[in-house]
């Protein structure tokens, strides 16, 4: 029975069939629309290094006939006889595509699919349909790929241009096109292309022999319904639980009696008073000053002196022979670990700082979902759940090839997270949804919904971006390296892609390659060779740090 792929699925060519001559199969269609389809052998920097790989219509097979151009049967709009064996040594990845031949886009195909047929049967499938697409007019379908062994990803991914725009990403040269060679005569010499007669590769156990699918092809899956935002969930009452409390450990308290809490403005050290929320995703905190410095005051605002420094201009208010820099609360120990103390505020999530988060866990809260290794702390009776006892899943796994390991936190009491001193926003969602790179990904409330999404294109480190949806009612913790900005998304709205970390739901995603690569232009080109273009309504937006890898 074949395998139901999805986009963004990848298996071991050895897990699908023992095969290694294999059949592909591409069925596409729409309305008064022609396509070419074709495959791309690439190098170890994904580029056409070698012409005679590209397998096309003009160029129907490789030297060594590993690559070979079927045409039209079994139902399957074009296909191809991919002998995995005989591949040279400096191809790591086939790459099939469709494009748009003349006008029209991909959104106006109907159902098609990618199929790998070995010794006659079917194993694996993936299935698309036009609405996944919009003004694209090329499809990256499915890659085999080098690595350590052949592997097969389902890819789905839409790109703009057609043919030729789609040939110069991949670093090859347009050239003109020749006149077709005259058809034979009848009664004269068979075409120079056949493939020749297919046999099975020597093993001890023999794997299936070459075959393509007899008789009528395998019957399309149902159209898949167009995406779209899924409608907001209705927020179930839930219990109000405090959280103004501190944690279990009492609050610290001098001998002399309680301290008084600290003023309103920036305390010493650059740390920040209580406030009565968290900022705004995407704005600075009121008063993270590097340690040691002094905050930056409101405008308008008397600027505060660094602890145990006097501040700018004459002292006002002072006593002569008073210590200048003496916490308001006067001088001792518990005075100066006055302004570090935790920060209640009434809120399920509470910034402690710019850079560590609190969560609080009680009954009828639902449990957390953190990155592995993110505790700093926790008090309280709290059960973490890893491989062995409740965690939550490769989240990502056999879907992506990437794994975000999590744990779930589940319990009664206070946890505190962070990562590498990364800057922490919550952002609470109310029945609408948003995307955020999955390495930008903390902690989310274990109530929301949410999946895994691939973004694929050459020059993306690790050859993908992974982008993880969450809709519904709660939480998710993003960090970032530095202030993140907030930005609407516009008809020329572009991003790199290691410095994006989240944008609406609603927006589209294409991969836009502004610097066409060519074999012996490397020494010249900018650098920036691959950027995200983002498309969507009025409203519609992205969030980037200031950050490269």
């Amino acid at each position: 029975m074949a395998r139901e792929f999805q986009r963004g699925h990848k298996a071991k060519i050895s897990d699908l069939t023992a095969g290694t001559d294999l059949y592909v199969g591409v069925q596409i269609a729409g309305p008064g629309l022609s396509f070419d389809i074709s495959c791309f052998g690439l190098d170890a920097d994904e580029q056409l290094s070698d012409d005679r790989y590209f397998i096309f219509f003009n160029q129907p097979k490789s030297p060594e006939e590993s690559l070979q151009l079927l045409g039209a049967q079994a139902g399957d709009t074009e296909s191809f006889r991919v002998t995995l064996d005989r591949i040279p040594a400096n191809i790591h990845k086939l790459s099939f595509t469709a494009t748009v031949d003349g006008a029209g886009q991909m959104s106006q195909v109907g159902p098609g699919y990618i199929r790998i047929v070995a010794g006659g049967e079917e194993v694996v499938r993936y299935a698309f349909t036009g609405a996944e697409f919009t003004t694209e007019r090329a499809v990256m379908l499915g890659d085999f790929y080098l690595k350590d062994v052949w592997r097969f990803a389902a890819v789905g991914q839409g790109f703009d241009g057609g043919l030729d725009a789609l040939l110069r990403n991949f670093g090859g040269e347009v050239a003109e096109e020749e006149p077709a060679a005259p058809e034979p005569e009848a009664g004269g010499a068979p075409p120079a292309f056949a493939p020749p007669p297919f046999a099975p590769p020597a093993q001890s156990t023999p794997p299936p022999a070459f075959g393509a699918p007899a008789g009528a092809p395998a019957p399309a899956p149902a159209p898949m319904p167009a995406p779209g935002p899924p409608p907001a969930p209705t927020p179930a009452p839930a219990p109000t639980p405090v959280h103004s409390a501190p944690t279990i450990v009492a609050p610290m308290t001098p001998p002399g009696g309680t301290v008084p809490p600290p003023a309103p403005a920036p305390s010493p050290y650059g740390q920040p008073a209580p406030a009565p929320a968290p900022a705004p995703f995407g704005q600075p905190a009121p008063a993270p000053a590097p340690f040691g410095q002094p905050a930056a005051a409101p405008f308008g605002q008397p600027v505060q002196a660094p602890f145990g420094q006097q501040p700018p201009g004459p002292p006002q208010g002072v006593p002569q022979g008073v210590p200048q820099g003496v916490p308001p609360g006067g001088a001792g120990l518990q005075a100066a670990l006055q302004p570090y103390r935790e920060l209640p505020t009434g809120q399920r999530w509470t910034p402690q700082n710019g850079q560590l988060m609190r969560v609080d866990l009680g009954e009828g809260g639902s449990p957390v979902l953190a990155r592995q290794g993110s505790m700093v702390m926790y008090q309280g009776k709290v059960d973490f759940g890893y491989k062995s006892a409740g965690f939550a899943g490769r989240l990502v796994g056999n879907a992506t090839g990437q794994e975000m390991q999590l744990m779930r936190c589940t319990g009664k009491g206070q946890v505190f997270l962070a990562e590498e001193g990364a800057h922490l926003h919550p952002v609470e969602l109310q029945g609408d949804g948003i995307c955020v790179s999955a390495e930008n990904v903390l902690a989310f409330d274990e109530s929301l919904q949410y999946e895994v999404r691939r973004i694929e294109g050459h020059g993306i480190p690790g050859g993908a971006l992974f982008t993880m949806l969450f809709q519904g009612t709660g939480t998710v913790v993003v960090k970032t390296h530095g202030i993140p900005v907030v930005l609407p998304v516009t008809p020329t709205t572009f991003a790199d892609s290691n410095a994006v970390v989240a944008w609406s739901a609603a927006s589209q995603v294409i991969i836009s390659s502004q610097v066409r690569l060519r074999r012996n232009a490397y020494p010249g080109h900018s650098g920036e060779t691959v950027n995200l273009q983002f498309r969507g309504a009025p409203g519609n937006f992205i969030v980037v740090q200031p950050y490269e890898v």
